[in-house]
């Protein structure tokens, strides 16, 4: 399926992007009240990152993805498990029936979307009391590191912009009318990465490499240089996973 973004050529260095914090998700399924065999809709799944973790804790996913490249690797990569599907689709159009799930996700996807498009299908697929979620994995850029990866990136591209991907999502989830008051849950987690996984990571930074254009190798390769000279075969990565949920009115 085409979408403005493509994620083809990034599909495969998704692999190496770290995990949301697991104590994030727990309470986000809390609050849910989500039990074994409740169905969720995970929408722009990639390669799994999400739905795994939504798997493991005996949900029935639907992922939806898409990309053709990403999607096929997520569907390697799951299938041996029973409670995860596969569909292409977007946000804004799931081709999923109405009133099946009892939540729908967006991992580090709902600012790709339009906004109120996606909020609006979310709504049709939900069951009553149904509930919404959008999360993203922010690295915390005032780690000494990732401070200075900051400082690389900026030298080539003066304006870089993270878009809405580090906002507050609640007035966006509220304006819609649709949903209740959002519910913020925040939870930090240190991945530790070796230097050659970290910098096969960068590769798959889309924001980055929309902004970059032709120099996103270059950044690529700066930072790269500047890992491989610290001289350490791994670094500890602070995260913040931020989760956004809201229930259906």
């Amino acid at each position: 399926m085409k979408t403005v973004w493509d994620y083809t050529d990034l599909a495969k260095a998704y692999f190496k992007r770290p995990n949301y914090s697991g104590a994030a998700i727990d309470a986000m399924l809390k609050i849910c009240d989500m039990k074994e065999g409740k169905y969720v809709c995970d929408i722009g799944a990639g390669v799994a990152h999400l739905s795994l973790e939504l798997a493991a804790r005996d949900l029935a996913v639907i992922a939806i993805e898409p990309n053709d490249a990403m999607r096929v690797l997520g569907e390697q990569r799951t299938k041996n498990l029973s409670n995860i599907e596969w569909y292409e689709g977007v946000g804004e159009d799931t081709r999923q029936p109405s009133h099946k799930f009892d939540l729908v996700t967006f991992g580090s996807s709902f600012n790709v979307c339009d906004a109120q498009l996606a909020i609006k299908e979310t709504a049709r697929v939900l069951k009553p009391n149904g509930w919404f979620s959008c999360m993203f994995n922010n690295r915390q850029l005032d780690d000494p590191i990732q401070s200075e990866i900051e400082h690389i990136i900026k030298a080539r591209i003066r304006n870089y912009s993270y878009g809405t991907r580090r906002d507050d999502q609640s007035k966006i989830i509220e304006s819609s009318g649709m949903f209740n008051s959002a519910i913020h849950i925040s939870s930090s987690i240190i991945h530790t990465q070796e230097i050659e996984a970290c910098v096969e990571a960068w590769k798959s930074h889309a924001t980055l490499a929309r902004q970059a254009g032709t120099a996103f190798e270059e950044i690529v390769n700066d930072i790269q240089a500047y890992l491989n000279g610290l001289s350490v075969k791994e670094i500890q990565i602070p995260y913040q996973t931020n989760v956004w949920l809201a229930q259906i009115k």
